[in-house]
Order: C-alpha cells, then sequence, then structure tokens
C-alpha cells in the first residue's frame, strides 16, 4: 500500500477490524424476501441495532405503498416493510448519501434460505452478497470514519430501504428527497464482476402492466360477437416487441388471463419491460407505448389501460460521475485495489439517485457473485478490503473539500 497518511491509515485498519462477517452471517439468517413483511421487520430491527452506534438520528419509516395489477384484473395495494433512515450533522459543510437495501429476491416459502461454507474463502447464502454483505460494508466504513479528525466537518443520510429489489416504488420519494443538497452517494450493491470492477452507466428500466379489456362471447356460436383480449395482448407484444431500437430494449414477459376454449376471452394482461439507455430513448419509448396501445385498441376493438412506468431513470456516465470514481479508482491504487468500472445492463437505486444530479458509484459493496439465483456467493476477503476502499474515499471527499 502506498499513499496514505496516518490518519488514513488509522480509519482503512478500523474499517478492516469491524465484525463484518459475523453480522453477514446473521443477517442471511433472516429471510428478508421484498414480500415477508415480519422478516423485514425483523431485519429492519437489527439493522436498527447497530446502526444506532453512529452519531445523529435513526428512525425506521413507514413505506408509501404501491399498486399492482393482479392476474384478475384487479388493482391492489401493495405494502412494503419499513425503511431505515439515520441523519448525521445536517448542518456539517459537506453532505454525503449512502444507501443500500435490506430486501432480497427469496420469499419466505424458498427454499434457498441459509449459508454454507464453499471453501475457506467463499460464502454461499441468501442475500451474502447482494446486499447484507454491501451493508456490512457500509457500517465498517462510517463506524471508522466517524473516528477521524474529518468526521466533524461531514455530515450524511444513511437509507437503506426495504424494497429495492422490486423497484424501490415505496421508497422512490425517500431516495429523491434524501439525495437533495449532497455532493456524492455511495451505494453498496455487490461489484458487478468478481474482480471488484464497478458499474458505470447504467440503462432506465420501466415496468408496464397493459390491462386489456374485450368482449366475451361464445367461442362457437357467436364468436364474431366477442372482442379477443389475448388476441389483442399478443398484438400489443409484437407491436411492441418489433418497436425496440438500438437504445430501447423491450421485453414482453408474461400474458395473464383468458377463459375456458369455449368462451372468446375477455381479459388478458401484458407484462412488459423497457430498458432505455438514455433520456431520449425514455421519451422514445414512451411514443412507442402510446401509439402501440392506440392501434392495438382500435385495430381489435379492445380497452386498454396501462399501469406501471420508468421507476428507474437512466444513468449515464456524466462528468461528475467520472470524477468521483477517479477517486474510488486513486483510493484502490492507494490500498493496492485495482479499481475500474464498466457499463452494466443492471438498474438499481443509483439510477434514481444519479436523477437528482448526484454523482453516485454504486457497487462500492463486496465482490461475489451469481446474485437472484441459489449459487449467490460472497468472497469473505473482500469484507475488509471493501470497508477500507469505502473508508478511505469517505475520507479524500473530506479533505477534498476543506
Amino acid at each position: 500500500m502506498t499513499g496514505l497518511s496516518s490518519s488514513e491509515q488509522h480509519i482503512t485498519d478500523v474499517a478492516r477490524a469491524q465484525p463484518m462477517l459475523e453480522q453477514v452471517l446473521a443477517w442471511s439468517a433472516v429471510n428478508s424476501g421484498s414480500g415477508n413483511l415480519q422478516g423485514l421487520a425483523t431485519m429492519a430491527g437489527m439493522l436498527g441495532d447497530v446502526f444506532a452506534a453512529l452519531p445523529g438520528n435513526l428512525q425506521l419509516i413507514d413505506a408509501e405503498p404501491s399498486r399492482n395489477v393482479a392476474a384478475s384484473g384487479s388493482v391492489d395495494e401493495v405494502a412494503y416493510g419499513r425503511h431505515l433512515h439515520l441523519q448525521v450533522r445536517p448542518d456539517a459543510p459537506l453532505q454525503l448519501l449512502f444507501t443500500g437495501h435490506m430486501d432480497t429476491v427469496y420469499p419466505v416459502d424458498h427454499p434457498f434460505q441459509a449459508t454454507r461454507w464453499l471453501d475457506d474463502a467463499t460464502l454461499n447464502g441468501p442475500g451474502v452478497a447482494d446486499m447484507k454483505g454491501g451493508l456490512a460494508v457500509m457500517l465498517a466504513a462510517l463506524t471508522a470514519f466517524e473516528t477521524s479528525d474529518l468526521a466533524a466537518k461531514v455530515g450524511y443520510e444513511v437509507l437503506i430501504n426495504s424494497d429495492e429489489e422490486v423497484g424501490s416504488l415505496g421508497s422512490a420519494a425517500m431516495i429523491a428527497e434524501a439525495a437533495q443538497g449532497k455532493r456524492a452517494a455511495l451505494t453498496y450493491e455487490p461489484s458487478a464482476l468478481p474482480d471488484g470492477t464497478l458499474a458505470g452507466s447504467r440503462p432506465g428500466s420501466g415496468n408496464f402492466s397493459f390491462l386489456v379489456r374485450g368482449r366475451s362471447a361464445h367461442a362457437g356460436r357467436n364468436p364474431d360477437d366477442g372482442r379477443n383480449a389475448v388476441v389483442a395482448a399478443s398484438e400489443l407484444a409484437l407491436r411492441l416487441a418489433m418497436s425496440k431500437t438500438p437504445g430501447l430494449s423491450i421485453n414482453p414477459a408474461k400474458i395473464d388471463g383468458g377463459s375456458p376454449n369455449n368462451v372468446v376471452p375477455d381479459l388478458a394482461i401484458l407484462r412488459v419491460n423497457m430498458r432505455p439507455r438514455t433520456g431520449d430513448d425514455q421519451e422514445i419509448a414512451q411514443r412507442l407505448i402510446d401509439k402501440a396501445v392506440d392501434e392495438t385498441a382500435k385495430q381489435h376493438e379492445v380497452y386498454i389501460e396501462v399501469h406501471g412506468g420508468f421507476a428507474r431513470p437512466p444513468k449515464p456516465m456524466t462528468g461528475e460521475a467520472e470524477l468521483l470514481f477517479q477517486i474510488v479508482r486513486k483510493a484502490g491504487a492507494d490500498l493496492g485495489q485495482a479499481i475500474d468500472w464498466q457499463p452494466s445492463g443492471g438498474v438499481c437505486d443509483g439510477n434514481n439517485i444519479a436523477a437528482c444530479g448526484v454523482p453516485v458509484v454504486d457497487t462500492m459493496g463486496v465482490r461475489g457473485g451469481k446474485i437472484h439465483s441459489e449459487e449467490e456467493y460472497l468472497i469473505v476477503e473482500s469484507l475488509p478490503e471493501r470497508a477500507a476502499l469505502s473508508a478511505l474515499t469517505i475520507a479524500r471527499l473530506a479533505r477534498e473539500a476543506l
């Protein structure tokens, strides 16, 4: 390692010494799937206990509900778990934002519920990389930074939401509010690659449910009196799929609905994901949706309701973002860690933060891989490694602001 001052050496040593592995093992034993409100409440309490050791005002805040189109065609309210919010020194001259999520993709009835060691260096388990390992890294870095003489000059907010894996629909407003006035943000998703490569630019993402209502009729006696919602939904899926552009991927993913074989179906719900690379591509996507819905409705004489939207705006690599990545890269170099980044096709809360004009590095969490599968794993040596990287990055941001 080179280029560290004595104070920087101190905070990186403190960060590495935190009990991160023990925390990951305890947290990963709790199922906190996005829909498991009881598990999320347990997880929020556990996180509240340890993050309360940081100075400031800690709260567990009720989430805003969202709405979802069920397979039956009803539009139902969806509840989420409470979010953890910590505000430290709000009047300090430099303000930073740290975000993560406590939910995982594994529901309470999923078979993947326990950790196991793949070898002496690799832990397999639900959420170990995405992102209970990242939460441990965040806490370790902030705990270490609080021992620095720079801490008094830095204020920050920590937001750990309960609904990131389902689009942050119940926390988007909180993220936007927390981002206001921040110099930079760090988010603790796992690295884009197991070697520690960070995610740079990201596309946006929108999830849509197209509720198609036709008219039922007997399939044998008077089929022409019916208006087939399944056929119309299929036509809409094809129109949208054929409208993709180099800057816009369109994935018609599922059609719910239908009826018995002897009835012309009067209900279908088409589910579609769209990923625009830029804001212009997102505007193009909206025009394509409007056109396809209008033409399909007229052609098949059906009524189509559009639910959903673009919850994740595109995240380009701006000049300010590039400067923040360079600070992280230099910190890594001084710690003997080679840091690089590349575009990613995935999305996260970093998209929402960047849309507020705040530069963000959103893969400051652990090294690992195969997330969202039963093979998810954490490279254990990356816990102290990434904690030191975060602590030093925070110190460098503080020093730069003086």
